[in-house]
């Protein structure tokens, strides 16, 4: 067996190096030269041994030993099953296995050698031996030897000749021969005629086609004698042990013409090439016959011994001796055909010549190549290395010589290259890096093109899907963004929807939310807000209250599922819009309702404008839910009152001077209003008691007194404030307008409004400057932009003195804190 040889070679090899480092240590030599000889002899025998040839006999056994091939491949037995150790065999079967116990490659089932090639010299079966982790390809060539397990066939059980008694000595009759399955010396036969005195047996070999029959004439026969002559012909193989077959012959002798008709050759050769149209000419055959007459007419026609197959192929015409094809001729089919021909003249009785044609079919390029893809490693991940093998590929054509030899191609301009293993084997690997978010799937064509001229083609597709790895974080549209609510909110209201993109796939690319959580003073984040962890939607779990938080600000962070998981944050700015929900409140000593009520003493002798009282108060509210307005309520069954209150400052004054028809004591009512929707109010009265000049207590003069001095000293300062207010302002709605071009483009974000910065405004309506907050607003509605104006009004508290300058001071300094 070949394997056996080869293992010998390499024990003869591996013996060479032993001898060579003995003599290299005695002599002295250095080991570098002998590790140098003994690695150049196994590379020489390595080079050589690209694949593993082993050989079995047909009919063997099943568990027949054929060779140890984990042993001879380099593989370590307890790897072949972790590595996912198999063979494969194209269209074979199970015909043989691999115990993975111990590597040994063994018969599984019956082999016949006829059965898988045919009469073909050389019979082989290819396996293809794969290993994973990583993956590897082996091919291995058992050959499969004939053993004489076929007798000779022939293929009639008896053949007729008719022999006119009149033929000469030494004329020959030709025989139809045996046949055997077998190949080689089993397929050799020899031929042994039974003993007779008439005739003896003589073999006609023919080039490469074998040996044929043919009976000699020894004898004159004698049809009165002799009318049918009975022989056997028997046929014996060349095997080990021999194998027999025999066939009847039956000698018909007739009588009367003498002269058969004879062709100048008894064999011809024809070449012809495959798939030639009907009533093509193969040849002309030619026979004479020395008769006159009569006798010398010829009629040609098939010999009985042509099988049926070759007469649906060929047609001969009887008169004139032209064979010519009758039907389709393929070489793939078949490459000889062997015709027997007959030529019997009209003679009485009738002579017949014989001739054999051997018409040969040469090869056309008729068939395509074909091509077989075997995925082995799909879908491939986008981060693979770089020559991971994804599929093998196998190319075949049934044609012969340069029609035969295939050339394999693939789609240009892709990241896959083949790579040739064996013979018409292809491995398709990775040739560069993968991208599933640039290309998730590649359409590869595998074309093969034959030798042949023309050349012809075939073509096999194979969809290459690029499975996904995590290596895109989820992405926000945008790092921030600004959301407004309004206050006194339902709990669990929807108040923003977040959302992050990922560009990777299935699970890597299923994002889930949740929030960064913080401290918000002495609260965590969580208790005001919440985030659904698929949908990103964003909840208030409690109303929010714009007057203990304003501005809610946190994080929300975006992950993948991904194996490890990727993620990114958005940050969220929540801006609590004011609602009207606080009522103004009266300043000490001003209380709410009638039971609240403040006395005040007023000359009449005052003049009209004199400034009797001034009611303050202040709102929790901002914007215009804090802007105060003042009224003065008629009160019933009255006349009208010499008195009035500032819209804007609550200042109650004197309308005219005072008269001795105005009642002693007047009651009034005020009204204090903010500016919300629906507005909010709240009441309080002023006693005012009318005296006399000389009544008025003195404290009371002291106290106005130092009101006069502190209302020159609070005009004093407003001048500067006002300056002071106005420029600061110019500046700010210089700055908002430039603000505002610049953020004009920008998309609006979800919610009502955004809110811009606070500006001063002078309320011109009263003859005061007051602290405002106006705030530029941005609405996604339909409705026109709305301006917020908070007041304050600098009320001065009754026998304050100077307490009114730091109740200025107070104001300015609260409004340079909202202008920076």
């Amino acid at each position: 067996m070949e394997e056996r040889y080869r293992m010998g070679n390499v024990q003869s090899i591996h013996r060479l190096v032993r001898q060579e480092k003995g003599r290299i240590a005695r002599s002295g030599l250095p080991g570098a030269r002998c590790l140098l000889l003994s690695l150049l002899l196994l590379t020489v025998w390595e080079a050589g041994s690209g694949q593993l040839h082993y050989s079995v006999q047909e009919e063997a056994k099943h568990g027949t030993f054929v060779g140890r091939i984990a042993q001879d491949l380099g593989l370590e037995l307890e790897d072949l099953v972790p590595r996912l150790f198999r063979v494969a065999s194209k269209g074979r079967g199970d015909l043989l296995e691999v115990n993975l116990q111990n590597g040994i490659l063994f018969v599984n089932s019956r082999i016949d050698r006829e059965e898988l090639c045919g009469r073909s010299a050389e019979c082989s079966i290819h396996l293809e031996v794969i290993v994973d982790r990583p993956l590897q390809v082996f091919h291995v060539e058992v050959e499969v030897k004939d053993i004489n397990d076929n007798p000779p066939m022939f293929s009639v059980t008896e053949q007729k000749i008719s022999i006119p008694e009149s033929r000469l000595l030494d004329s020959r009759f030709p025989l139809e021969g045996a046949s055997d399955a077998d190949v080689g010396e089993n397929a050799m036969i020899t031929y042994k005629l039974s003993s007779n005195e008439f005739f003896i047996l003589d073999i006609i070999s023919k080039k490469d086609k074998g040996k044929f029959p043919v009976l000699v004439l020894r004898k004159l026969l004698d049809r009165e004698e002799n009318p049918q002559l009975k022989l056997l012909l028997t046929a014996t193989d060349g095997g080990k042990p021999e194998f027999t077959g025999s066939v009847s012959v039956f000698i018909f002798v007739l009588d009367a013409n003498d002269n058969a008709p004879t062709f100048d050759r008894s064999v011809y050769e024809v070449k012809m090439y495959e798939n030639q149209l009907n009533q093509t000419l193969v040849i002309w055959l030619n026979a004479s016959d020395a008769d006159e007459g009569i006798n010398k007419e010829m009629v040609y026609s098939f010999s009985s011994l042509v099988p049926a197959i070759i007469r649906r192929k060929f047609l001969i015409n009887e008169m004139t001796g032209e064979i010519k094809v009758n039907d389709y001729i393929d070489f793939e089919d078949r490459n000889i055909y062997e015709i027997h021909v007959d030529v019997t003249d009209k003679g009485a009785p009738p002579m017949v010549g014989h001739c054999t044609v051997l018409v040969e079919v040469l090869d056309e390029n008729d068939n395509s190549p074909e091509v077989v893809v075997t995925s082995l490693a799909l879908p491939v991940e986008e981060n693979a290395q770089v020559g991971t093998v994804v599929a093998l590929i196998s190319v075949s054509d049934q044609d012969s010589g340069a029609n035969g030899q295939v050339i394999c191609s693939l789609t240009p301009h892709i990241p896959f290259k083949l790579v040739s293993t064996f013979k018409n084997y292809y491995s398709l690997v990775l040739d560069s890096t993968l991208d599933r978010e640039t290309i998730s799937e590649y359409e590869l064509v595998v074309t093969a093109r034959d030798g042949g001229s023309p050349s012809l083609w075939a073509s096999a597709s194979l969809l290459v899907e690029v499975a996904d790895v995590n290596d895109n974080a989820p992405v926000f549209a945008q790092s921030e963004y600004t959301v407004f609510v309004k206050e006194n909110n339902l709990p669990g209201c929807h108040i923003f929807t977040v959302s992050a993109h990922d560009a990777d796939a299935r699970e890597n690319a299923l994002v889930s939310y949740s929030l960064v959580e913080r401290r918000v003073g002495e609260r965590a984040l969580s208790s005001y807000v919440s985030v659904h962890a698929e949908s990103g939607k964003v909840y208030a779990l409690q109303p929010l209250d714009h007057e203990e938080l304003e501005l809610l600000q946190f994080q929300v962070s975006a992950r993948d599922s991904g194996v490890p998981p990727l993620g990114s944050n958005l940050t969220l700015q929540v801006f609590v819009l004011d609602e009207n929900d606080n009522a103004p409140a009266l300043l000490r000593p001003w209380t709410q309702g009638a039971g609240g009520s403040v006395s005040e003493l007023v000359s009449r002798s005052v003049g009209a404008g004199h400034v009797v009282a001034k009611v303050r108060a202040v709102d929790a509210d901002s914007g215009y839910n804090a802007w105060l307005s003042y009224e003065l309520l008629p009160a019933k069954g009255s006349a009208r009152s010499p008195f009035r209150v500032g819209l804007y400052t609550g200042e109650i004054s004197t309308t005219r001077l005072l008269d001795e028809a105005d009642a002693p004591s007047q009651s009034l009512l005020i009204l204090v209003k903010d500016h919300g929707e629906p507005a909010l109010t709240a009441t309080t009265t002023v006693l005012v008691s009318l005296v006399e000049n000389g009544q008025t207590p003195k404290a009371s003069l002291r106290a106005s007194a130092g009101a006069a001095d502190a209302e020159v000293a609070l005009v004093d300062v407003n001048v500067y404030l006002i300056i002071a207010i106005c420029a600061i302002s110019s500046l700010l709605v210089l700055t908002l307008l430039l603000y505002t071009a610049l953020r004009c483009s920008e998309a609006p974000t979800e919610g009502a409004c955004r809110p811009g910065k606070p500006t001063l405004v002078c309320s011109s309506a009263v003859g005061s400057w007051s602290y405002s907050q106006q705030r530029r607003q941005v609405c996604s509605g339909e409705s026109p932009p709305k301006t917020d104006f908070m007041a304050f009004s600098p009320s001065i508290p009754p026998g304050s003195g100077s307490g009114d300058s730091g109740v200025q001071q107070e104001i300015f300094e609260n409004v340079s804190t909202a202008i920076l």
